[in-house]
C-alpha cells in the first residue's frame, strides 16, 4: 500500500508541473501581491449621516488588510501629519467627544464618524477631510508599524506619485 501512495504522490509531481522544451521542469509562479493607496477628501455631516461610502473597483482579496489615515496637520516643517484610523477625541472629564472609524468588505469601505453630538462637532474636523486607504496584503501588515503611514508607505515600496485620487 505505502508503494502505491509513493507511485501515485510521484506521478502527481509529474502531472502538476509544466515542461520545457529542455526537458526540465519547472512551476508556475505565483502572482505577486501588490498594495494600492487611495486618496479621497470628503465632508462629514448630517446629509451624508455624518459617513462615506467609498466602492473599490476592482474588489480586493480577502486576505488583504485595509488601512485608513486621516489627515489631521501638518508639522512646522511642512510635513503631513497622519493619523491610523479608529481615531478617537475625548472631552477634558474623560467621556468621549468624537471619532472617527471605518469598515470595509471586498468592495467598499465605508469611513464615518462616531459621538453623541456629532453636529457640534468643529468644522475643522468635519469638513474637507483628507483621507488615505491603503490596501496592502496581509503578511505586510503583520510586519509594518502600521501607525505610522511613511513606514507603511516605504515598506510597500510606494510613493507619493502611485497614490490614485479618488473623486466622490
Amino acid at each position: 500500500m505505502k508503494k502505491i501512495i509513493t507511485f501515485l504522490a510521484i506521478a502527481g509531481l509529474f502531472t502538476l508541473q509544466s515542461c520545457t522544451t529542455s526537458g526540465s521542469f519547472e512551476i508556475d509562479p505565483i502572482p505577486v501581491a501588490t498594495s494600492e493607496v487611495f486618496e479621497v477628501t470628503t465632508s462629514f455631516n448630517s446629509t451624508n449621516n455624518y459617513s462615506r461610502l467609498i466602492t473599490l473597483n476592482p474588489p480586493i482579496y480577502s486576505s488583504d488588510v485595509v488601512l485608513v489615515y486621516r489627515l489631521s496637520g501638518i508639522t512646522p516643517q511642512g510635513s503631513d501629519i497622519w493619523k491610523l484610523l479608529p481615531e478617537t477625541h475625548y472631552f477634558a472629564n474623560g467621556t468621549l467627544d468624537f471619532g472617527y472609524d471605518y469598515d470595509y468588505t471586498a468592495t467598499d469601505i465605508s469611513v464615518f464618524m462616531v459621538g453623541n453630538d456629532l453636529q457640534s462637532v468643529s468644522t475643522n474636523y468635519r469638513l474637507n477631510q483628507v483621507l488615505r486607504i491603503v490596501i496592502t496584503p496581509a503578511s505586510f501588515s503583520k510586519t509594518i508599524d502600521k501607525n505610522n503611514i511613511n513606514a507603511v508607505m516605504s515598506a510597500l515600496n510606494v510613493d507619493k506619485s502611485q497614490i490614485k485620487k479618488i473623486d466622490l
